[in-house]
């Protein structure tokens, strides 16, 4: 292939002549040359960042010499220079549960450009947009040959109205596609089809330019394809629908830790013990709000899918992403995965040209690094509540234990029967094992060797404990092709492992009842119950309402467990059961590097790859089938319990508001440290007894039809019914009770709902009291929509996760620090004071204001707070009440 580069007219503008084909781009290198910093040595992530603001720069776009300066004082003020900048992805994904709200945005939008005399075609997305339906399915059915159509079709029954808006989306929106159900995980589906890499497209003049493929998602987990050297994050749905709006993203250039890995894997570990060690290991470093960049020799010897298992949990590990290079293997993989070779051939030229390719010199600066031997990685797991809490394998017995009696404060001896059934249930046994999720069903090393270990366990006569709820739901339906093409399906099917979906399932607590008789009897005794599933999230009140202990492991540990079907047993010395000829241990059916290697490179092909992906927009029948209105605005329909009008931009006048100072406040909620947006948003199943029960109930929806709160996101009415009332939620104004209770404005407990509707009824405002990491977790828009519709005016705690405050920031709900060493406990407060916050009539990016704590007794104290609304452009999108307000003015304006 023959590579040429040649002088354009812009002083950084460049042009790259790849076998046939001639491209514009923005070289760093011409920018070092024309005087604008020293670059040569700045990480590859962000050089991501400063070639789009070359590019947008010169495109005549809101970004500064200055700015592009600033990456140059970076490198020399040792990897750390906060400038904020303008940042503008390449493209938005979505998925449905986040998709559908935006959507809905979208539509309102559309009606509300048109109550302000502009035209509903305004409102379209201006960057390319893409939605994969992959969080809707549920496992209603499992361990049965039909499991997976069964839960198609349960699937379409429930959700027939969304898919019917978000059909209507695609067709009424530009730049908008929609990948159907049963096709897989968005992010999955983006590794290994949406993402380019290098990415091109026609700019103002007709001239084809390439630059790097960066993207924002509205999921949390959209960070993993930074695996492929995609720079990607997960944002709330607020902030995406303004950047596919053509808003930038307003951002501080981030520190870089630079993590190195040396060695290569050890016989016996998995990417996902990998994986759970970096977490640990970042998040004692502390890296929330900054980038980490992977580097070193190890590279050489880690596949890309194991690099998109780091790089996917970085919201685990606090992380704005893990960002690995351009490299041999980036390449490698494209092929495999059936890219267009042309392309191929474009990252390789453009990343060595331009400064992104890893070589053998790759040494660059970081703002501070930390360095792991891959060789020193054990098998592990983590849990049970949070994913840093690494346990090496050989200590789970006894870190379940410990756990028992310092968290759980259970009997580990109560067994108790189960009705109609042989066996009895007690603490710690495994009563879900699920291999989902993005994180680790992209990567065929590891699925293959989940199904190694069941074909070894089926040959020895061994067979899942009948009380786990066994499931396999992978990332994309390459990965059955290529588990049906090594023959490894059968021996999964065999031991319980059956197809359910294609779609998240049980990682977002879409696990689907349990055997009623197993509920029963856990709940009767108040067991801690245990799931043991291949994803990257084990909160609290998550995966199940009936199980406490959650733990993250990788594939072929989960299809061990179900084996085990007890947390009690050592899997490293104990025998996971009788087999045809005697006790089977884990030893016996763990299959070799070199077992799973092989198959790996006989069934994984790139003939694959083309063949699933050839039609992904089409989807099935059922899709093909769904009749949609042709029409620009939507025809809300006034019965539908699904998909609602929200109320954000009725009556909204032409001009902004100011933005007041918060007066005589009262508490809704006190919470504590590590509060997820899990425990905010609402998420999961309900009951007839909560709010939103209530609701559905009041329209005729019987519980069966109830589906789960992240299927009705486009019903604000819902939604707000569900905020704070996670069933592990602990509100401290109250002693001892858990889920979404707090005090009435008589003092009485009540529903969060029904506390925050009397309050507003009484024209009070609201506040929330938190602790360390609030926000932590999934980028769920409607924990910020939820707190704004239930007039939560501020919430005041001690450091935020970088999304959720953006979040918070995107609907006009302020956040507060505390400082000078204050909290919560420190000021004594009991959720029953009265706080006043001023200077906000004048506020600027990060001020410290006054605040007045009012006590019950009627004594006060003044404190200083922090406001985090961090930048320029945030004070201004408070000011209009959030930033999808900031953007209808200006587009009806336009």
């Amino acid at each position: 292939m023959t590579v040429t580069v040649g002088q354009d007219s812009a002083k950084t503008r460049r042009t790259l002549k790849v076998g046939d084909q001639s491209l514009s781009y923005y070289s760093i290198p011409a920018a070092q040359t024309a005087g604008l910093g020293t670059f040569e040595n700045l990480p590859a992530a962000l050089k991501v960042v400063l070639e789009n603001l070359l590019r947008f720069e010169d495109a005549g776009f809101s970004v500064s010499v200055d700015d592009i300066k600033a990456f140059g004082e970076w490198g020399a003020n040792g990897g750390n220079n906060p400038r904020e900048i303008a940042y503008r992805p390449a493209r938005v994904l979505m998925q449905d549960f986040t998709g559908v709200p935006a959507v809905v945005d979208l539509a309102a939008m559309r009606d509300g450009i048109v109550g302000l005399k502009g035209s509903a075609s305004k409102i379209n997305p201006l960057v390319p947009v893409d939605l994969v339906i992959d969080h809707s399915v549920m496992i209603d059915y499992f361990g049965n040959p039909r499991a997976f159509q069964m839960n198609v079709d349960r699937e379409y029954e429930r959700n027939l109205e969304r898919y019917t808006f978000l059909k209507w989306g695609q067709t009424a929106f530009n730049n908008f596609r929609v990948v159907p159900p049963g096709t897989g995980i968005c992010h999955q589906v983006n590794v290994e089809y949406l993402a380019q890499a290098v990415w091109t497209d026609e700019d103002q003049n007709g001239d084809l330019i390439a630059y790097p493929d960066t993207l924002v998602g509205t999921d949390s987990h959209t960070t993993m394809v930074n695996g492929m050297a995609v720079l990607g994050w997960g944002v709330g749905g607020i902030e995406a629908e303004a950047a596919m709006l053509g808003q930038p993203i307003s951002m501080l250039i981030p520190e870089v830790i630079g993590f190195k890995l040396t060695g290569e894997m050890v016989e016996g570990t998995t990417a996902t013990d990998l994986v759970l060690k970096v977490v640990e290991m970042l998040r004692e470093k502390g890296v929330v709000g900054k980038f980490v960049e992977f580097y070193g020799d190890g590279l050489d010897h880690l596949p890309l899918a194991d690099r998109a298992t780091i790089a996917n949990m970085a919201p685990e590990y606090g992380a704005t992403c893990g960002f690995f290079p351009i490299d041999a293997e980036t390449l490698r993989y494209m092929h495999k995965t059936g890219r267009d070779e042309d392309r191929i051939a474009l990252v390789e030229a453009y990343a060595k040209e331009n400064g992104f390719w890893r070589g053998a010199d790759y040494d660059p600066i970081y703002t501070d690094t930390l360095e792991l031997h891959m060789g020193s990685i054990v098998p592990a797991i983590s849990g049970p509540k949070r994913p840093q809490d690494f346990i090496p394998l050989t200590d789970t017995k006894s870190a379940f234990a410990g756990e028992m009696a310092k968290t759980f404060k259970r009997d580990m001896g109560k067994e108790v029967p189960v009705e109609g059934e042989d066996y009895t249930m007690g603490s710690g046994k495994v009563v879900i094992a699920s291999i989902t999720s993005c994180t680790n069903t992209s990567n065929p090393y590891v699925m293959i060797g989940a199904g190694l270990v069941a074909r070894k366990a089926r040959a020895l006569g061994l067979d899942s404990k009948p009380w786990v709820k066994t499931s396999l739901a992978p990332g994309s339906q390459v990965v059955t092709d290529y588990l049906e093409a090594a023959g490894l399906q059968d021996d999964l099917d065999a031991i319980g492992f059956n197809l359910v979906g294609y779609g998240c399932t049980t990682c977002i607590g879409n696990s689907g009842p349990l055997q009623p008789e197993i509920s029963d009897a856990i709940n009767k005794g108040d067991l801690v119950a245990t799931a043991v599933l291949s994803g990257n999230r084990n909160f609290e009140g998550r995966i199940s309402p009936d199980v406490r202990a959650n733990y993250l492991a990788s594939p072929p540990l989960v299809v061990a467990y179900a084996l085990a079907g007890d947390m009690n047993i050592d899997l490293t010395s104990e025998p996971l059961g009788e087999g045809t000829d005697g006790p089977v241990y884990l030893k016996d059916i763990w299959p070799s590097n070199a077992e799973i290697a092989a198959l790996v490179d006989q069934t994984v092909t790139r003939e694959a790859f083309q063949s699933k992906y050839a039609d992904v927009f089409k989807g099935d029948e059922k899709w093909q089938s769904v009749e949609v209105p042709d029409q620009e605005t939507y025809d809300w329909p006034p019965a539908s319990t699904y998909i609602q009008n929200p109320p954000y931009f009725q009556g909204m006048g032409p001009e902004p508001g100011t933005i007041s100072n918060i007066e005589g406040a009262k508490v809704l909620l006190m919470l504590g440290d590590m509060i997820t947006t899990d425990h905010i948003s609402p998420a999961g199943s309900f009951k007839t007894d909560t709010p939103a029960g209530r609701y559905l109930m009041e329209r005729q929806v019987e519980p069966r039809e109830f589906n789960s709160y992240g299927s009705r996101r486009g019903n604000h009415e819902v939604m707000m019914r569900g905020t704070f009332a996670n069933i592990r939620i602990k509100n401290e104004m109250l002693d001892g009770v858990e889920g979404g209770y707090t005090k009435g404005p008589d003092g009485a407990q009540t529903s969060v709902f029904d506390a925050a509707m009397a309050h507003q009824a009484n024209g009070t405002p609201l506040v929330v009291f938190g602790g360390e990491q609030y926000g932590a977790g999934s980028s769920r828009d409607w924990a910020a929509k939820g707190t704004a519709l239930l007039g939560v005016k501020a919430v005041i705690a001690e450091s935020f996760e970088r999304i959720h405050r953006s979040n918070l920031v995107g609907m006009g709900v302020i956040p507060f620090e505390f400082t000078a060493g204050d909290t919560r406990k420190t000021l004594g407060l009991t959720g029953d004071e009265t706080v006043s916050i001023t200077g906000l009539d004048t506020i600027e990016p990060l001020q410290d204001v006054p605040c007045t704590i009012t006590y019950a007794d009627g004594t006060t104290k003044e404190i200083t707070l922090k406001c985090r609304i961090d930048t320029a452009p945030e004070i201004e999108y408070v000011e209009h009440g959030g930033v999808l307000h900031y953007v209808l003015r200006d587009l009806a304006k336009s």
